[in-house]
């Protein structure tokens, strides 16, 4: 059935295609843009402000705030994941952004309403001297929750399953998707910024409920463009079955047979070919040495069929799962990467909080616009180096830089941006202790865009990377992998954020009475240990021919 129904798809979209042209390639990459830059400024509308909208509107202190903004966060870039794999397996990316994005549209709705009608909220803090705060009811927790809930899984659904769409448009040639990935990452910084700065502008300024009624709008937008796309998209067939049940046979097989003697003949292989007897001599290459031990579960032994399937492996299969093996240790580095920008992204906010934000005597700028530097920077240093360095790079060395080389750049700007971040938050608790005077916000900028030119290195680097190393049957999933190491890397610092308040007094509620600055040294020393490992992973990493 899901073959046939691929197959009836594939022949309708052909059919509808007015131009006579096949499906996929540049025509359908304005639907997917604008697809993109609807859903991101919904998004970035949302979760841009959520912090200060949980302080200011629920009445949540500020440190429980960045935690439970830590916990949805982690969810969100998790959903990716696991939507990415449904998409390989069941339904493909076209019926995955399409669900996701309406379930995000369910979700901005509620979120609005909450914004909307002062019932669903706890009353503001009386400030009289006391600053007595009522919580919210349980009631009030649970609408929020369910808004929070249903934009995270539909955002998180629809963000790097989009990604894979468009690249699969791209499928036979990786220099078209290398441009695609960098104007994907492109509209999505730029159309942040937007959401960074007009949207929390109209928050802070006008009205929440105003604000988040913009995202509901935005989110229709984008599901209406994505709909009028369909005829021009790469239909994909789903495999029907997890692809990573394939990769866990393979170390379950391997271990069965594990007193087996490898062989160096090619017909002592299986590779999968059409037949129904295992036993019989399968034309294949011969398994890679590499982490050579997995060989033995596409080895024929006596008692392997193709009904064992938890016995026996195919060559295709060993090499896949060699692959995820290989990158491990870098996707483990890349966590540790994470880590530091997502704390430093809380911090800043809190200190925002507290420094003083008017830029001049008419405006004042939000909090919740923080990110909007680091966005700014991050898209126009990836038009630089999409535009000039890059070109330029490849006319004196006569070659593109590798994935690696670009995330490695990224390691050091990141640590960079601790550096400067320990020193302003140090140079910040002197003046308010010393003179009582609040320093500027604008000294928080620097950090910022060092971090934000580390992202135009890494990030498109990082997926670029997992595409095309991890397995084709994993395509999907291999785009949402970066979405997963964010995940990963929001819980953990939701559980070294505790353990930083159980064990020291450097993130009291309030900031100007902590050491914001010892937990940035403490970043930039996790950083620098984190920049060897991945060195070291680095060098002795071997790509996969593509």
């Amino acid at each position: 059935m899901e073959s046939t129904h691929s197959s009836l798809r594939e022949e309708e979209a052909r059919k509808n295609n007015t131009s006579g042209s096949k499906p996929g390639g540049w025509p359908s990459f304005p639907f997917i843009i604008a697809t993109v830059a609807g859903i991101t400024l919904a998004s970035s509308g949302i979760w841009a402000n959520l912090i200060v909208y949980l302080i200011q509107e629920f009445n949540i202190k500020s440190i429980s705030a960045t935690q439970i903004s830590n916990v949805v966060n982690g969810t969100t870039n998790l959903v990716p994941f696991v939507a990415a794999i449904i998409a390989d397996c069941f339904f493909g990316s076209f019926t995955l952004v399409l669900v996701s994005s309406c379930v995000s549209l369910l979700g901005t709705i509620v979120f609005a309403l909450t914004a909307s009608i002062k019932s669903l909220r706890p009353k503001q803090c009386i400030n009289n001297g006391s600053n007595i705060c009522e919580a919210a009811s349980v009631m009030q927790y649970g609408v929020l929750y369910v808004g929070i809930a249903l934009v995270a899984i539909g955002f998180g659904g629809t963000r790097f399953t989009t990604a894979a769409l468009g690249a699969n448009q791209f499928h036979d040639n990786t220099h078209h998707q290398t441009i695609f990935f960098n104007w994907f990452f492109f509209t999505w910084y730029v159309v942040s910024v937007a959401g960074f700065t007009g949207l929390v502008y109209i928050q802070d300024n006008v009205s929440w409920g105003v604000g988040f009624w913009i995202c509901v709008v935005s989110n229709m937008i984008g599901v209406m463009v994505f709909l009028m796309g369909y005829r021009y998209y790469l239909p994909q067939t789903p495999r029907g079955r997890s692809a990573f049940v394939d990769l866990a046979r393979v170390p379950v097989a391997s271990i069965r047979k594990w007193k087996s003697q490898l062989s160096s003949s090619t017909q002592d292989y299986y590779n999968g070919a059409h037949h129904h007897d295992a036993t019989l001599p399968a034309v294949s290459a011969i398994p890679a040495k590499r982490f050579r031990f997995f060989n033995r579960a596409a080895l024929l032994t006596e008692g392997d069929s193709i009904e064992k399937s938890w016995r026996l492996c195919t060559v295709q299969q060993v090499e896949d799962f060699k692959k995820v093996i290989g990158i491990l240790p870098l996707l483990t580095s890349s966590i540790f990467l994470a880590i530091p920008i997502g704390m430093e992204a809380n911090l800043s906010l809190l200190q925002a909080l507290v420094m003083e934000a008017h830029l001049g005597p008419h405006f004042k700028f939000p909090a919740g616009s923080l990110g909007v530097i680091l966005l700014i920077s991050t898209s126009i240093f990836l038009s630089l180096l999409d535009r000039v360095l890059w070109p330029f790079y490849q006319k004196i060395t006569g070659k593109t830089p590798t994935p690696l080389q670009r995330i490695g750049v990224g390691h050091v700007f990141n640590i960079l941006g601790m550096v400067v971040s320990a020193i302003v938050e140090s140079k910040r608790l002197k003046m308010f202790h010393d003179a009582n005077k609040s320093m500027s916000i604008l000294w928080l900028f620097p950090q910022l865009v060092l971090v934000g030119v580390g992202e135009a290195f890494h990030f498109p680097g990082q997926v670029a990377f997992y595409y095309q190393q991890l397995p084709q049957s994993l395509s999907s999933t291999s785009t949402a992998m970066i979405s997963l190491i964010i995940g990963i890397a929001f819980y953990l610092i939701t559980a070294l954020t505790h353990e930083v308040r159980r064990s020291t007094h450097w993130l009291p509620d309030n900031i100007d009475y902590g050491r914001v600055d010892n937990v940035y040294w403490m970043l930039v020393l996790f950083s620098g240990i984190n920049f060897v490992y991945y060195l070291i992973c680095a060098t002795f990493y071997k790509y996969t021919k593509i």
